[in-house]
């Protein structure tokens, strides 16, 4: 295992955060920094995102696309991911996180606007992710199966593992129940959820997302403002972390970097691929609309939640015994500073971010395979194979199904990069198509394939 550990680290540190940064860098530049230059019409088009544009009663809606896509990114990532952040690549990883963040948001726009752009009609649903851009954008079908296999196995299996297995951790902390029947039940309402479908995954996440996320905000926001003294001292000890003259001598410097853009990108998962599956549902009257709105989820992601978990971390947790890591070091970090009944808010908190990923991470999966062969049985199968997965994934070491997290996301990330960045002239010529039509003083942008005459093609099927 520690062989196996050695050579995952080795591949982060020497090729995925170098492929990360200089990807993400050249979407920031190829888009003219759209996360920030069009940040106002971001949230502009969040706001309006509530009406699904073709009438239908069955489709989904643009906000429903972005909370189950929410719902993926915000889960243990974002509690237990950045507490291991804090502990192998210290203070500094926060600021490198954050880094990633502002940039990986470009690259999430890019690669939404491509599943848009590229989706397909399925029923009365659309249906799209990776799998359909590198099919019919670059004319792979090998290509795009083999990332459809990687695509289940990764977000529908591995990831959802590691939700599962954290969920197991934090009861037991909590609540003294055994990881078996946390995997019971986490199997039990998989079933319920899953077996609906995508309009019943996206009706329970858009319920789940914000009354999660408000509770928790809530309450490390009453945290850091009865602490607010202490904030100038955080920040200048995570800047001192990320750039420190100590740091740089000890090599610190070198694991916050790659400790942030890892764990930072578990978190938003921004070009891995997942996102695009739930954007590419929605319907809406311009590709880059739901670009936007992606972009924006890596904000909410990283910029808040994970920030949240990170100042409760260094006011609560400075006198942390060394051994404790992971979920519980978060626990601690709160109990600490508001009492035991924290390690019962975390333990509930852990288990609806972490439940909310593993459904919406459900369809992901299911779009994948319905790529592959749409056949109903193939469909069902997968949903009891990772249902039973996602059980066992509660029970097995924490080491091993963080290794293998990694270990998938390599392999996802770089197929997924290396193909955006091919596509990734298309969505240019989409943004300057929807900056145009702003210009001439339309309100909501529509886009028809016929403006573009390098999209006028008939693997364009939905515009």
């Amino acid at each position: 295992m520690e062989l196996f550990s050695s050579v995952i680290d080795f591949l982060w540190n020497y090729l995925m955060v170098e492929v990360m940064v200089v990807l993400a860098l050249w979407f920031t530049i190829k888009t003219k920094a759209v996360q920030i230059t069009m940040l106002p019409e971001m949230l502009r088009t969040l706001k309006g995102t509530t009406q699904k544009q073709s009438g239908e009663n069955r489709t989904i809606s643009s906000i429903e696309a972005f909370l189950m896509s929410l719902a993926s990114r915000v889960g243990v990532g974002n509690l237990a991911g950045v507490a291991l952040a804090i502990t192998m690549g210290g203070p500094g990883a926060i600021f490198w996180m954050w880094m990633m963040a502002i940039l990986n948001s470009a690259t999430s726009f890019v690669e939404s606007t491509l599943a848009q752009l590229y989706k397909s009609k399925d029923g009365n649903f659309f249906i799209g992710g990776p799998a359909y851009y590198i099919n019919k954008g670059l004319k792979s079908k090998t290509w795009a199966i083999v990332v459809a296999i990687l695509s289940v196995f990764t977000f529908s299996f591995i990831i959802c593992s590691v939700q599962s297995n954290t969920i197991a951790l934090s009861s037991e902390e909590a609540f003294g129940v055994a990881p078996l029947w946390s995997a019971i039940i986490i199997g039990v309402l998989m079933a319920l959820t899953i077996f609906g479908g995508v309009g019943r995954v996206a009706k329970v996440t858009s319920m789940l997302v914000p009354l999660m996320a408000f509770a928790y905000i809530l309450v490390v926001l009453c945290i850091v403002l009865a602490n607010i003294n202490q904030i100038p001292t955080i920040l200048k000890m995570i800047i001192d972390s990320a750039f420190g003259i100590n740091q740089v001598v000890a090599g610190g410097v070198g694991a916050a970097i790659m400790m942030g853009v890892k764990r930072g990108l578990f978190s938003n998962e921004a070009g891995m691929g997942s996102a695009p599956n739930a954007a590419a549902t929605a319907d809406v009257k311009h590709p880059v609309n739901q670009g936007f709105v992606q972009a924006m989820g890596v904000f909410v992601d990283t910029l808040l939640i994970c920030s949240c978990t990170a100042f409760m971390i260094f006011i609560g947790a400075a006198d942390a015994p060394e051994n404790i890591e992971g979920i519980a070091l978060t626990q601690y970090a709160l109990s600490s500073t508001t009492g035991a009944w924290a390690y019962h808010f975390i333990a509930i908190i852990v288990f609806f971010f972490g439940f909310s990923t593993c459904i919406s991470n459900s369809y992901y999966g299911e779009a994948n395979i319905r790529f592959i062969k749409d056949n109903n049985l193939l469909v069902n199968i997968f949903r009891v194979l990772m249902i039973l997965i996602v059980m066992a994934g509660a029970v097995v070491p924490l080491d091993v199904v963080w290794a293998m997290a990694d270990l998938f996301m390599i392999f996802i990330v770089l197929i997924n990069m290396l193909s955006i960045t091919k596509l990734g002239k298309y969505t240019y010529l989409l943004l300057t198509d929807y900056k145009a039509q702003r210009k001439e003083g339309i309100v909501v942008p529509i886009f028809k394939k016929s403006r573009i005459k390098e999209l006028d093609t008939p693997d364009i099927e939905c515009w």
